[in-house]
């Protein structure tokens, strides 16, 4: 069984971490909403916004993926754990996917190689921020104090005894 360690100290840092992301994706969306309004939806133009490539349907997901990663970040707690989980993958998958059919008519939401890249840092970003934010009781610190203690190899002699 993996083992995501509780009340990490660095956690404020993670949270802040993807709050900006989050803030990020959504203000992204909202300017590729503006730029692209009266476009068709899944638009294959040249519309550029804070340096992704988008359309009226990557500007709406962006919005909505943008305002739940944020309020997650807002939220914190372990509410803010399982969403930078989920959306880490969501990342990940989506880059990779829209990699796949960049260069097909698949690439609904006008994706380019700067977008998958792009898509793949968020994800690895967010996915480690949710490996690290899991918040925990008192029982639960403990229960990771033990954890470390046993893991921890014992101490050998420097002269190999």
């Amino acid at each position: 069984m993996a083992h995501i360690p509780v009340n990490h100290p660095l956690r404020p840092l993670y949270r802040t971490l993807s709050g900006l992301i989050g803030l990020y994706i959504l203000v992204f969306g909202i300017i590729g909403a503006i730029q692209t309004a009266g476009d068709p939806l899944f638009d294959r133009g040249d519309t550029w916004v804070l340096g992704l490539r988008t359309n009226l349907a990557f500007a709406i997901l962006s919005i909505i993926y943008g305002a739940v990663l944020l309020a997650g970040a807002v939220i914190g707690g372990n509410v803010e754990h399982i969403v930078n989980l989920g959306a880490g993958l969501v990342f990940i998958v989506v880059g990779l996917f829209m990699m796949t059919v960049m260069q097909t008519d698949a690439n609904i939401l006008n994706f380019s190689m700067v977008n998958s890249i792009v898509s793949f840092i968020f994800g690895l970003l967010v996915l480690t921020a949710g490996l690290y934010d899991k918040v925990g009781s008192d029982e639960d610190v403990k229960a990771e104090e033990r954890y470390r203690h046993h893991a921890q190899p014992a101490p050998t002699s420097a002269r190999g005894e």
